[in-house]
């Protein structure tokens, strides 16, 4: 049975299960064909912007990965998830990833951590599919002999109403330097419509050519505009200097939880400090929406100052851990952390449009 038909069945069983009924064997859906599935998720408090349908919806219509979100549902009610989109490429292969371009993605657990029997479908499943693997991203509770192939800093804001307090619990240079921003005139603007995400755009592959690495289609961005935005689960905060925007960064949103995904910016103006400025404008956006944190997103384990930036928002600092399993030799691996390296240098010498082209080649093949 094929993933969508295979979510209409489950559609139409649980609409008439008993309330009382017990956890029923693990299923294949596809969150898309699922009309009540972000109703579901909210029921989860461990649920994040990444488990809902519309970036399941981006991934899909982005690079036309396949979603294949492992489920046990009891009751009707949705208990455990293994959200999992199948990425196919005559390059790179295929494999199972939870989720692709996506920072973290835990399991949902429900009233237990025992999901052993969910992840053995998964790797059946993979192995029926020719996986060569499968990576578990931001957690893999319940996976009894999991080990680790991968770790990245995470940091998350606490937000409350009180301003004043927030403040001064973050680092003297991130408060000196939000001062400075505010004393050059520097303003932020927050938007969910297209014209915001151009912007972002824009200072996105200035920022990705300046890092060595090809910027993302601009389709995906359109279809977080699309799908994400203007439904109004995230937002673009701008900085702005007489004008001019030299400071960006995309937000998601889902119940009490922020995401930070992207950030870009001019490094012409880096001197005034518009990230610290933008950051602390969200932060305030983010607790005046009734939001409780902040995620920032990870952080490579190599990257030292931009750990310690987000540390200087007086944020708490955790481990983000991937594993990955490969399926045709029936092990653990480990992975490397390929946010720095040789290539780097060669996409730093080419020009935006030939980058931005690389981008479009390479993403597809990626996860």
């Amino acid at each position: 049975m094929s993933a969508v038909s295979e979510s209409s069945a489950v559609a139409r069983t649980f609409s008439t299960s008993r309330a009382d009924a017990p956890l029923q064997g693990p299923v294949l859906v596809n969150p898309l064909e699922l009309s009540d599935w972000d109703a579901q998720i909210a029921k989860h408090p461990e649920a994040t912007f990444f488990h809902s349908a519309a970036w399941a919806r981006v991934l899909c219509e982005t690079y036309g990965h396949t979603p294949a979100y492992f489920c046990r549902f009891a009751g009707g009610e949705l208990q455990q998830l293994l959200a999992v989109m199948e990425v196919s490429s005559p390059l790179t292969g295929r494999r199972g990833v939870a989720l692709p371009f996506t920072d973290f993605c835990a399991p949902l657990a429900g009233n237990t951590d025992d999901l052993e029997e969910l992840y053995s479908f998964v790797i059946a499943h993979g192995r029926a599919r020719h996986w060569k693997y499968f990576e578990a991203r931001g957690g893999f509770n319940g996976w009894r002999a999991a080990t680790p192939s991968l770790a990245f800093f995470g940091h998350t804001v606490h937000l409350s109403r009180d301003e004043d307090a927030m403040f001064s619990e973050m680092d003297g240079a991130i408060r000196r330097g939000i001062r400075k921003a505010e004393q050059a005139g520097l303003k932020v603007e927050f938007g969910a419509m297209a014209e915001s995400m151009e912007t972002f755009f824009k200072l996105h592959c200035g920022s990705r050519r300046r890092h060595g690495v090809p910027p993302q289609p601009v389709e995906f961005f359109k279809n977080i505009a699309c799908h994400v935005l203007q439904p109004g689960h995230g937002f673009v905060a701008v900085a702005r200097h007489e004008g001019r925007a030299i400071a960006s960064a995309v937000f998601f949103t889902s119940g009490t939880l922020g995401i930070y995904k992207f950030g870009a910016s001019d490094y012409e103006f880096q001197q005034l400090r518009p990230n610290n400025l933008l950051m602390w404008e969200a932060i305030k956006h983010c607790a005046a929406a009734g939001l409780a944190k902040l995620h920032l997103g990870r952080t490579s384990l190599l990257n030292d100052g931009l750990r310690h930036f987000k540390l200087g928002f007086g944020a708490v600092e955790e481990r983000i851990e991937y594993a990955r399993f490969d399926v045709r030799k029936a092990r653990f691996v480990s992975d490397v952390d390929r946010s720095e390296g040789p290539i780097n240098m060669m996409f730093r010498c080419l020009p935006l449009p030939l980058l931005a082209r690389a981008g479009r080649m390479l993403y597809p093949h990626l996860s």
